[in-house]
């Protein structure tokens, strides 16, 4: 069966880093393949992960996503998998060779934002990421008090209730 290139892709959202944001400055995000057991992938299908701790390392020119919780398949027998577990990240040569240079040559990190499914595979939105201090965190907050504040103000001038 050929794919429908008009199609967007079918993207069910299983687990967010909500609070990798507010922690660190995304500087660039790349998409890349789980490699998973089978009871890994019943789990999430029931919406079942935790991003929370995970956090993303290079070892020997590959990646590897650490501290991500995917439960037990209730299901399952003995054939579960652990839940805390390494698992591979699956990207091309050129964007591990290029993560590489980049965590070598500042003081980036890799971090999950998202763990989908497309078309039927699992995927993570991998982030390369700078580390917030607490100072940048609270011009953020203030910056987005400012605009919701202009934002409410523009929609009272709009109704006329000055």
């Amino acid at each position: 069966m050929a794919k429908n290139p008009d199609k967007k892709p079918d993207r069910k959202v299983v687990a967010t880093n909500r609070k990798a944001r507010h922690n660190y400055s995304i500087l660039d995000t790349y998409e890349a393949g789980v490699v998973l057991q089978g009871t890994e992938v019943k789990s999430l299908r029931e919406g079942h992960a935790s991003l929370a701790d995970a956090f993303a390392t290079v070892d020997d020119g590959e990646i590897w996503l650490r501290n991500l919780h995917i439960p037990e398949y209730h299901h399952g027998t003995w054939t579960n998998h652990a839940p805390r577990r390494n698992r591979k990240l699956l990207l091309h040569r050129s964007q591990i060779d290029t993560l590489v240079g980049k965590i070598r040559d500042g003081n980036l990190t890799l971090v999950p934002l998202s763990l989908y499914f497309n078309d039927g595979k699992v995927k993570v939105e991998l982030a390369l990421a700078r580390g917030k201090q607490a100072h940048d965190k609270r011009q953020d907050l203030a910056r987005r008090d400012a605009e919701r504040e202009v934002i409410r103000e523009l929609g009272r001038r709009a109704k006329g209730k000055l």
